[in-house]
Formats: structure tokens, sequence, C-alpha cells
């Protein structure tokens, strides 16, 4: 497995202005992502700093304040997802699925301290 890019993800109720904060800390935006995973509306605003640290906001309104996890993409998602569930990674949605776009397959994994990984592959078009 090949991690393509690590980085933090934050859920936020508020992101217009979590998007604001790294905007005067010198990050722009490179993108949005607006799509539906699963019948859940995805709103995700991907920025970069001139130092070429990323980092992504997502608008998450079930969220009371604002969370952290960490953006991890992968080469090959079910070799990570494996990796991670040997290190006693849960994933959150109760069971062994993982979210789809079409694009993307995804899946959020807690470990047993309790940091979060949102283990992420893009999909090449076959």
């Amino acid at each position: 497995m090949k991690i393509t890019s690590f980085n933090p993800l934050i859920l936020s109720p508020d992101k217009d202005s979590a998007v604001k904060v790294f905007e005067a800390l010198g990050f722009a935006v490179r993108h949005v992502l607006q799509m539906d995973v699963n019948g859940f509306p995805l709103d995700v605003t991907r920025m970069k700093n001139e130092g070429g640290f990323y980092v992504d906001i997502a608008d998450v309104k079930a969220v009371p304040q604002d969370m952290t996890l960490i953006r991890m993409n992968v080469d090959n998602f079910d070799e990570a997802y494996a990796m991670l569930k040997e290190k006693g990674f849960v994933n959150l949605a109760g069971d062994d699925s993982s979210a789809s776009t079409g694009r993307a397959k995804a899946a959020t994994m807690a470990s047993p301290s309790g940091f979060q990984i949102c283990v992420i592959e893009h999909l090449k078009d076959q």
C-alpha cells in the first residue's frame, strides 16, 4: 500500500468560518467537492498553502463543534483497511462497509486510543 496524501480533515458545522481562518493563515482554496455519498450530501473544500501543506474542511451539520480527523489517501483501499483493522482500528459505520462516490471509496476508522483516519482510494477509470 502506498500513501498518496496525508493531511488534516476538519468536520465543521460552520465550514465557511473555518475556511476563513485557514485563508488568514495563508491557505488558498484549491477546489470544492460537492456530491452525494450513499444518500449523504458531501461538501468539502480542499486548501493548500505556499509550503505545500493541505487541509480539507467538510461541511457537516451533524457535529456540534469542529472535529479533526486525518485524511489518508492510498493506492489500495482494501490493503489499507486490513492493515488498520490489524492494528485495532474499527470502522465508525459499525460494520465493514465503505462509502462510495463512484470516484472514490472511503471509510472512517477509529484507533484504539481514539484518533480517527478517513482512508480513501480514488478509483481510476477502467
